[in-house]
């Protein structure tokens, strides 16, 4: 089949790209090498790819390259939680009118697209699921200014506590009961699709309305959707000088500059890592299985890490002397817990991450010691910090 991929010169494209090559597909990669994450066409691309350098916000260049295509991969996006704060304009610009251009394309010209996969996010959900000891299965807001100036970082039941007093530090679930109200701190569970959606930045909600739209045009127009809401992803070709996005490559980058790795508020918060190889499995097993139209697929591991693990991990598979640095501050937009329930993509399309962490990170070490990066979290703190983005 001919395949196109948007942002196909980046981390997760350039995968994609050299598994289907690998399958006999024809795939051309289209990609704006916006400076941020690569600035020239990367010496990594699969050779047989066709490579078209274009923007996704220009309908004229998106509609030649997907003229004869049979098959989407739409990666194209501008990622990066924090800064989407204070680009509003580019973060809405690319990830919501570009996916608007490509459908708009679907919808008025002719084309042979039969089937299109949407790279989602976890970030839509904004905090994921929790357990309260009373309530059973809650799903809290984003966090108050409050508690986080006291340090209290942990998330509570929106049903049956009450936000006005000093919380405990450091305990999961804790009851302390002030004036006859009680407050219980919440335990973190798998989050599955069905959870309500409560994006916590510019960027999740530009996510979401690209998941949405992708969605709903495929409906309207009998083209088949889907939608992969990746977690955590990692490995090879992540962008070691875009501190934005990729925490392990964020991290990365600050080792091999022998600049410790500079962990928001206490560590302890947890993600869900998967690796490239596992999204490429996805991403696969969503363009040849029927069952998989029109479905949201989360795509992580199910596995719960905590930010400070990662470093520590970093640090040792590195053979680095630096410690991790806990600054105790918050970042606006950001999230306390989430980890995939994995239940959906196991049971409709037989998915089962693969690369275990350890290996994973064993093999993304190999690959930085051979890169050269400028660090630039430091910078990219000072724009957070002039504008009020941290607590």
């Amino acid at each position: 089949m001919k395949i196109l991929i948007t942002g196909g010169a980046g981390f997760i494209g350039s995968h994609v790209a050299d598994a289907l090559i690998k399958q006999g597909h024809s795939v051309r990669l289209y990609d704006n090498l916006t400076p941020q994450v690569h600035a020239e066409i990367p010496e990594y691309l699969n050779e047989e790819a066709e490579f078209v350098k274009g923007d996704i916000r220009n309908r004229d260049e998106l509609a030649k390259a997907i003229k004869d295509v049979e098959v989407i991969f739409h990666e194209a996006a501008a990622v990066g939680v924090a800064q989407s704060m204070y680009q509003i304009h580019k973060y809405t610009d690319v990830n919501a009118l570009g996916t608007a251009n490509l459908l708009d394309i679907l919808a008025n010209e002719k084309h042979r697209v039969q089937k299109l996969i949407v790279a989602a996010s976890m970030s839509e959900y904004g905090e994921g699921a929790y357990r309260c000891e009373t309530c059973g299965i809650v799903y809290p807001k984003q966090r108050k200014v409050e508690p986080l100036q006291q340090r209290q970082w942990e998330m509570f039941c929106p049903n049956c506590s009450n936000q006005t007093f000093s919380f405990p530090k450091r305990k999961s679930l804790i009851k302390k009961k002030r004036k006859g109200i009680y407050s219980t701190f919440v335990q973190p569970v798998a989050t599955n699709e069905n959870k309500p959606l409560q994006p916590t930045s510019i960027y999740a909600i530009s996510k979401q309305i690209q998941e949405q739209m992708c969605l709903c045009a495929g409906e309207a127009y009998n083209i088949p959707v889907v939608a992969l809401r990746y977690f955590n992803v990692y490995g090879t070709r992540q962008s070691l000088n875009n501190p934005y996005t990729g925490v392990m490559a964020i991290f990365s980058s600050r080792i091999l500059n022998n600049n410790p790795p500079l962990i928001f508020e206490d560590g302890l918060q947890t993600r869900d890592f998967v690796h490239i190889n596992d999204i490429v499995q996805a991403n696969l097993l969503a363009m040849n299985s029927d069952k998989a139209n029109g479905q949201i697929f989360n795509v992580g591991t199910g596995k719960a890490v905590t930010i400070l693990e990662i470093a520590e991990l970093l640090l040792s598979a590195m053979q680095s002397n630096l410690k991790p640095e806990i600054v105790n501050k918050f970042r606006v937009g950001d999230i306390r817990h989430c980890v995939a329930d994995i239940s959906k993509i196991r049971e409709t399309l037989g998915f089962e991450p693969k690369v275990s962490l350890n290996d994973g990170v064993k093999e993304l070490v190999e690959w930085v010691k051979e890169q050269a990066a400028v660090d630039e979290f430091e910078k990219a703190s000072r724009e957070l910090q002039e504008r009020r983005l941290t607590i």
